[in-house]
Order: structure tokens, then C-alpha cells, then sequence
């Protein structure tokens, strides 16, 4: 009965595994309980949405219509203090990250993260010029240390807000449970984009905190398998998500996962274009 909803979170790193899930979770409570609370609320909306509006069911168990919602639910209590109304969000959004979901799963379109991160940006516009509801306080867990390790367990970390070693590692453990050639390529990917990221002399606390990091384990999470011309495609995806990742922060904007959706587009892009020409990269 718990599964779909385990399996949805589990699902932000494209794992349709429940203990993935689970490890997820206690990873979210161990840096902030009102976080935990937030992403169980938002996962339980988003499936239950799902199911209300029948969507397939095949999907619901994978938990396809979880993630980006939780997703929301965890940003909206790490942007704001959790206010009523930001409870009142966190329900709405994550109804309306579903919807969005749908909308690309039925037309067969890799959506990925994106609805979490359009209704992410709406929420965070209106509340920032029509709602001040104060911004919350930084995630529990500051690092006490910074080396090649935590910078890369710490990319897991931030993929879903959390700061501390210990939320980094479970990540980590987390997704190589379900998949450990994806877990050791998002180590990879984490420090390639602490190193990316230093040679455009960004602040080493950010860089160490995992903020040019993340983005890449998603993409190197994505494209991750067992042929080596998928290092090929993770390391053009990374890269790119990195580049847009330090853009994106010198503008000053609420990053999110965008570098990782706009890359992964544009990698399965030109795969498809690739195939349309004959090329095929060989193993």
C-alpha cells in the first residue's frame, strides 16, 4: 500500500525503488522534520491526485506522479517558513505538479523534474511580490568539513535541499542500492562539476556544498549504464548542466533543476538526431 508512494520519492533520482525511497525520506528528517513532513504531504497529494483523476496505473506504482511534487513540497519549506498558507501551497502545488506530470507522460515526453520546476518558479514569484511569508532558515547541518568525499556525496545532497554529510550519504547509499553503476557515475559527475564550477572561480563554500553539483548527478543518474558509449553521453550531459548551472547562479536566479532538464533534453536531442543520420557511436 506504501509502495507507490515510497517509489514516487525514490523516483527524484529515477529510481522505481521503495527502499531507495524510504532511505530518501529518513535522509530529509534527519536535516529538517518540517522538510520530512512536506515531502510525505506533498507525495501522498501528488499519488493521490493521480489516482483520483485515474491516470494509468501501471505509472502510479512506478511512481511517476510523485516526485515532483515532493520535490515542491520540500522547496516551498526550505524557501519559507512554513506558514499556513505555505501548507496551503505545498497541497496546491503539488496537485498541479501532477497535472503537469500527466501531461508529459501521455504524450510520451521526458518531463523529468520540469513540472516541479514551473510551478516551483510560480509559487516562489507570487510569494516573493504578492505574499512575504519570510524566508526560512538555512538547512540544518552546516558541513564541518570540506574534501573530495563530501563535496561528492554532497551533490546528492542538494539534489533534494538537504546540506548535511549525513543527508549526502544516504542519498548516495540510497541510489546505489537501486543502482550502483548510477551511483558511482553521480560521484563522478559531483566532482566534475566542483571542478567545472572552480575554474569560473565560484565561491568555494558553494562549490563544496554541492549547489554545482547536483544538477550533474541527475544528468550522470539519467544517462548512467554499462556501455561506454554512455560515459560519452554522461559527460557531454554533465557538462552542459554545469555550464548552465554557474549561468544560471551569476544571474541570480532559483536554479533548481533546471541545468538538469534543459541538458537532458538537449542530450536526448541530439541522440535523436544522431540516429536520424546514421551516426552511432560505437562501444
Amino acid at each position: 500500500m506504501m509502495l507507490p508512494y515510497l517509489r514516487g520519492v525514490g523516483q527524484i533520482m529515477l529510481q522505481n525503488n521503495a527502499w531507495t525511497g524510504a532511505l530518501f525520506l529518513a535522509g530529509i528528517f534527519y536535516d529538517s522534520v518540517i522538510m520530512g513532513i512536506a515531502a510525505v504531504v506533498a507525495v501522498v497529494t501528488g499519488t493521490l491526485t493521480a489516482k483520483l483523476f485515474r491516470y494509468n496505473e501501471a505509472d502510479i506504482e512506478a511512481g511517476l506522479y510523485g516526485f515532483s511534487a515532493t520535490l515542491v513540497g520540500v522547496a516551498l519549506t526550505f524557501y519559507f517558513n512554513p506558514v499556513p498558507v505555505v501548507w496551503i501551497a505545498v497541497v496546491l502545488g503539488s496537485v498541479a505538479a501532477t497535472w503537469l506530470q500527466h501531461v508529459f507522460i501521455s504524450r510520451g515526453l521526458p518531463g523529468f523534474t520540469f513540472p516541479f520546476i514551473l510551478v516551483t518558479w510560480i509559487l516562489l514569484y507570487l510569494f516573493l511580490h504578492v505574499y512575504r511569508p519570510g524566508a526560512a532558515a538555512s538547512v540544518a547541518g552546516a558541513m564541518p568539513v570540506s574534501d573530495d568525499f563530501t563535496t561528492a556525496t554532497n551533490g546528492f545532497g542538494e539534489v533534494i535541499f538537504q546540506g548535511s554529510v549525513v543527508a549526502g550519504i544516504i542519498f548516495f547509499v540510497a541510489v546505489f542500492i537501486s543502482s550502483p553503476i548510477a551511483a558511482l557515475y553521480g560521484v563522478c559527475a559531483s566532482l566534475l562539476g566542483a571542478f567545472i564550477s572552480l575554474q569560473f572561480a565560484e565561491p568555494a563554500p558553494d562549490i563544496h556544498m554541492g549547489l554545482f553539483s547536483f544538477n550533474a548527478v541527475l544528468c550522470a543518474i539519467t544517462f548512467a549504464g554499462n556501455k561506454p558509449r554512455d560515459g560519452i553521453w554522461v559527460l557531454f550531459s554533465v557538462v552542459l548542466s554545469v555550464l548552465l548551472d554557474v549561468w544560471m547562479l551569476q544571474q541570480h536566479m532559483a536554479v533548481l533543476t533546471f541545468p538538469f532538464v534543459a541538458a537532458s533534453w538537449i542530450t536526448l536531442a541530439l541522440q535523436h538526431l544522431l540516429q536520424k543520420m546514421g551516426i552511432r557511436i560505437k562501444d
